[in-house]
């Protein structure tokens, strides 16, 4: 029997950051259509303080290594943040999602009693146990990111909709 936590992680992370891959390549393309630079929509945001699209691709991707790695009691891989523009995205998007097809479903069998350490040896550590990781600390902050990014595109004129947000499932 699948472990629920890889039920409710893996399956949900992929689904969404390929469908974020399939919303960056019609950006992409609106972009070419439009005679806008890319960098326009990669350096767009929704707000000043906000990080822009290229940073929110980035986060997310992160986001889905950190969480699928943790449940699974593997190490979380350390990748730079050199992407600059939207190859490089579509890139680490499909390291992210080949990294999470190298672990095991079995490597989350033990996943509801692991005890997951955020920022471990600082002052804003946190311990939580997987499930409350999962649920209430890391699907949200890669739903944050990922609908940031479609909202950023939406804004910007991207025609896009509820389907490719969800992307196949």
């Amino acid at each position: 029997m699948t472990s629920p936590l890889y039920s409710a992680s893996v399956p949900v992370l992929k689904q969404m950051l390929r469908a974020l891959s399939d919303v960056l390549k019609k950006a992409e393309e609106h972009a070419t259509q439009k005679n806008i630079d890319p960098n326009a929509l990669l350096q767009a945001r929704l707000f000043p303080d906000m990080f822009p699209l290229l940073r929110q691709v980035q986060i997310a991707a992160d986001f889905s290594k950190g969480i699928a790695s943790r449940l699974a009691g593997a190490e979380v891989p350390s990748w730079p943040d050199t992407e600059v523009n939207f190859a490089d995205l579509q890139t680490l998007i499909a390291k992210a999602l080949a990294h999470m097809d190298a672990l095991k479903a079995e490597q989350f069998d033990a996943s509801e009693s692991r005890e997951i350490v955020l920022r471990p040896g600082t002052p804003k550590e946190k311990k939580l146990t997987a499930s409350t990781y999962l649920l209430n600390y890391g699907l949200p902050q890669f739903f944050f990111h990922v609908t940031t990014a479609y909202a950023i595109l939406r804004h910007n004129g991207v025609e896009i909709g509820k389907r490719d947000y969800m992307g196949s499932y």
